[in-house]
């Protein structure tokens, strides 16, 4: 008999998931069962175990597997999984994806699994062989130091790649493929891995029965209208949903000096316009005077609090809706919905106004503390129910950003609903939302120095805290600026 030509599909090896410490990371048992993660010069205490699983606990250098250890089995694999989760809570864990028999070089991975948010823990999403899966459009392959990574704005992990097979097979499913097809590749690292990028949406599953296309496809209706660099910019520039060192800790004071606060000067002869200034005068315009006396203020007084009806005073003049409008958009052909607008008292880019204020109130005089959103139709503040961890997470980490003696009176976040802006605008939107972010900052400021009051920028959010505060997914609104608000400390003279 002749043999069958049909071509015998390849069988992937053998690899399973190991939890392995970050390789910054060492842990030290004590005398007394205490086991501490040191890291950077810094320590985080872990809790008590037994003898055993402090000794199996170092075999976390090179990985453990998952699979090996349960709460629902042994005392000891019960503390190995209390440990190993104590440890992923504080980001101080990797995944190895491979074969068994882990290599202490670590740049043999095949591919190593990175938390990029505190509660991640993989899992292997549901899949059969005839699902069809596409790479997401957010997803996106570079290269890091020496390393391959993939990641995505939506993924709470990157996935560090180290086979060159893995990395073509992923860029084939730039063409929605299934399961099965997959498996014919050669090289194919399992399904499982497969299952792993689904869960962290760097797959996704087409429903071909109903497609309406791969945009579509992939995520909500408030995900159709973001573009990759918007989205990708939004998580990177803001804490949450990625584990980049952020803030000001000089990353390049070790490869170059500081650029001059002023300029270089342009060759060429310069016209002088301080001639022609007016000579200084008492009566300057209250616009002028209220620009140079404007600036930060970061301690507050707090044995005299902002009040209830300054802060109506407040919003009043510089975030309620003023009036109500109406107008088509223009399609080109007289075709267009009929668009509705808001009057504020600062500009916004194509009147959007997709900006929105929540209030975290310490101390306000007729005011009870907690968390707000400031309704700018009705002027009214509605109350927020959230947790007490949250709000003073968000108020340490507006202290900390500050460098503050201590809490804001009022910490003003502001949100952006995202479709309010992009569904107009393309490949402009998310910098739109920034510059309205930057005028209206400049509108806080101004207002505060007027009243008497204190106010200060912050550059930073969390846009994964905030999506917990109020149950909003972070791509239909969240964090993009935050103002400090309330009666600054008397000035020494």
């Amino acid at each position: 008999m002749r043999a069958s030509g049909k071509k015998p599909t390849p069988r992937a090896a053998s690899s399973i998931l190991a939890a392995r410490l970050s390789a910054h990371v060492a842990l030290e048992p004590a005398a007394d069962g205490n086991i501490l993660a040191w890291f950077n010069g810094y320590s985080v205490g872990l809790g008590k175990f037994s003898t055993a699983t402090a000794e199996r606990a170092q075999r976390l250098r090179e990985g453990l597997p998952l699979a090996s250890f349960s709460p629902a089995r042994s005392a000891v694999e019960k503390e190995i999984d209390l440990l190993v989760r104590r440890l992923a809570r504080s980001g101080l864990l990797e995944y190895r994806f491979g074969p068994p028999q882990a290599s202490k070089d670590r740049g043999s991975d095949k591919v190593v699994i990175e938390p990029q948010m505190p509660d991640y823990w993989p899992q292997a999403a549901k899949l059969g062989g005839t699902d069809r899966i596409a790479l997401s459009r957010f997803a996106y392959l570079r290269r890091r130091g020496d390393e391959m990574i993939l990641e995505s704005p939506r993924a709470a992990a990157l996935f560090r790649i180290g086979d060159p097979k893995i990395a073509a097979l992923i860029a084939s499913l730039a063409t929605p493929q299934t399961l099965n097809r997959l498996r014919r590749q050669d090289g194919f690292p399992g399904a499982e891995l497969v299952a792993l990028l689904l869960d962290c949406r760097m797959l996704f599953k087409i429903d071909a029965a109903d497609s309406d296309g791969l945009r579509a496809d992939e995520g909500d209706s408030n995900l159709v209208l973001w573009d990759f660099h918007d989205l990708l910019f939004h998580t990177h520039s803001t804490e949450g949903r990625q584990a980049n060192p952020l803030g000001g800790l000089y990353p390049y004071a070790d490869t170059m000096p500081p650029p001059p606060a002023v300029r270089p000067r342009w060759p060429g002869k310069a016209i002088d316009l301080q001639k022609l200034l007016p000579p200084p005068s008492n009566t300057d315009s209250m616009a002028l005077n209220l620009f140079r006396a404007r600036h930060s203020t970061r301690g507050f007084d707090d044995g005299h609090p902002i009040t209830l009806a300054e802060l109506s005073r407040f919003l009043d003049n510089t975030a309620r809706i003023k009036a109500k409008w109406k107008s088509r958009a223009d399609l080109g052909d007289g075709s267009g919905p009929m668009v509705s607008y808001t009057v504020r008292p600062y500009p916004s880019g194509g009147s959007s106004y997709e900006l929105e204020l929540y209030l975290s109130v310490t101390n306000c005089d007729g005011l009870a503390r907690g968390f707000y959103h400031y309704d700018a139709d009705r002027h009214a503040l509605v109350p927020i129910e959230v947790g007490t961890h949250d709000l003073e997470a968000q108020l340490a980490a507006a202290v900390f950003a500050m460098d503050a003696p201590g809490a804001p009176q009022i910490l003003l976040t502001m949100t952006a609903r995202f479709d309010r802006i992009s569904w107009k605008y393309s490949s402009i939107a998310y910098s739109l939302v920034l510059k309205d972010v930057g005028v209206l900052i400049q509108t806080l400021y101004l207002m505060a120095t007027d009243m008497g009051l204190g106010g200060c920028a912050i550059g930073n959010n969390n846009i994964d805290r905030f999506a917990r505060m109020t149950g909003i997914e972070f791509h239909v609104e969240g964090p993009v600026g935050q103002f400090a608000l309330g009666r600054g400390l008397p000035e020494q003279g």
